[in-house]
């Protein structure tokens, strides 16, 4: 990948963008970084899209360094949420971020990475230089930010340990001495917060490089939150039918920033189907990528296979989860036990929209129990459930 590529694919903004065009040109090996708080233990493609920057520029030959946030994580980035996000223990993060590598694993070469956990140096901080990371920010540039914003407006509380969390994500940064910070659009403030502060602190000039966000399977932003990602985790046919089930117009977005499809060819792409091509051809040809990139090409062509057999013709999957449950259960409760459905009230909106069937009737009833037979969930999901 080419310089150019590097500061274009898959990327939102680059501020300021002659610094990062200055920088690239002269040849040097430029300091890298990207943070992540492990909230959770699961990659999903949205999560992906910085993950592969990083790994270009590792391959460029520049120092990439991943920060874990060990102690960020424990205030909660107010990032993009309309609430306060759960605080984390040291623990928490680390059973995470060890779920978290063995995933990234398969996007990241970790022998060209350096790991580094930034209480090592935010929990030696004094009360007194955490007054002097304050003084660089005001009050007001706080409030401006969106979701700040949208909580005072609706009457949800913000808490003061929140305006901490750019100081101390920007404060990583002074640390590492970087010349590019890498994250999603999301993060555009934390990340020039860490510019400000690198200037004040009379390190080298960063530069900034936000990552485009993605959109999940119902159209919005990808979030386990709303039970709406395409995991790298995935079993290939759930992969496969998940992509297949994506709104079409994000096609050339995923090939963008989710794999190494040539540009020209997404340029292609992008044309035949405004030319009336059908968009299912090209969803199949990114599906196929995807679970290759993530399994195999041997069990892409067996997804792709398998999704015409049983969305097209009807059958059943060859590999069907099994569940057993007592006579008089409730169906949606076994459900959720079995990881069908994320929880009661998603159980709930999908009875309302017949997206349940048991042995191809759709029930009607939150409180309907429990059958032989086989469930339905939706698309995708199937169990086999016995009476016992």
């Amino acid at each position: 990948m080419d310089n150019n590529q590097l500061l274009t694919r898959a990327v939102a903004k680059a501020l300021p963008e002659e610094l990062a065009k200055k920088k690239l040109a002269s040849g040097e090996k430029l300091r890298i970084y990207w943070g992540i708080d492990p909230t959770g233990g699961r990659i999903h493609m949205g999560h992906s899209v910085p993950l592969r920057k990083m790994q270009q520029f590792a391959k460029a030959g520049h120092h990439v360094t991943l920060v874990i946030g060990s102690f960020t994580a424990m205030i909660g980035d107010p990032s993009d949420k309309d609430a306060l996000r759960k605080r984390l223990t040291r623990n928490d993060v680390q059973k995470n971020f060890e779920s978290y590598k063995e995933q990234a694993a398969k996007i990241l070469d970790f022998s060209k990475i350096e790991i580094r956990y930034n209480h090592e140096w935010l929990e030696k901080l004094t009360f007194e230089e955490v007054v002097e990371l304050a003084s660089h920010f005001t009050v007001q540039q706080m409030l401006e930010r969106d979701n700040f914003e949208k909580r005072i407006k609706s009457g949800k509380p913000v808490y003061i340990h929140e305006f901490m969390y750019p100081l101390m994500v920007g404060y990583d940064s002074v640390v590492l001495d970087v010349d590019c910070e890498i994250g999603g659009t999301d993060q555009e403030f934390n990340m020039l917060a860490g510019r400000t502060l690198q200037t004040a602190f009379g390190k080298r000039d960063k530069f900034v490089l936000t990552t485009k966000l993605i959109e999940g399977t119902d159209g919005r932003l990808m979030s386990k939150t709303y039970d709406n990602c395409v995991y790298i985790n995935d079993a290939p046919g759930d992969m496969f039918g998940k992509i297949l089930s994506m709104k079409d117009e994000l096609i050339t977005l995923y090939m963008e920033c989710c794999t190494d499809i040539p540009e020209s060819e997404i340029a292609a792409t992008e044309k035949a189907m405004k030319n009336g091509e059908n968009p299912k051809d090209f969803k199949v040809r990114l599906a196929k990528e995807i679970v290759t990139m993530y399994h195999s090409a041997q069990d892409a062509t067996n997804a792709a296979e398998e999704f015409e057999r049983v969305f097209k013709g009807g059958g059943l999957p060859d590999n069907m989860p099994e569940a057993t449950a007592k006579k008089g259960s409730v169906l949606i409760d076994v459900l959720v036990r079995e990881g069908l459905v994320a929880s009661k009230s998603d159980a709930r909106r999908l009875v309302e929209q017949g997206g349940i069937k048991l042995n191809d009737t759709p029930i009607n009833s939150i409180d309907a129990t429990v059958e032989d037979g086989i469930v339905r969930v939706g698309k995708r999901k199937f169990l086999s459930l016995k009476i016992g």
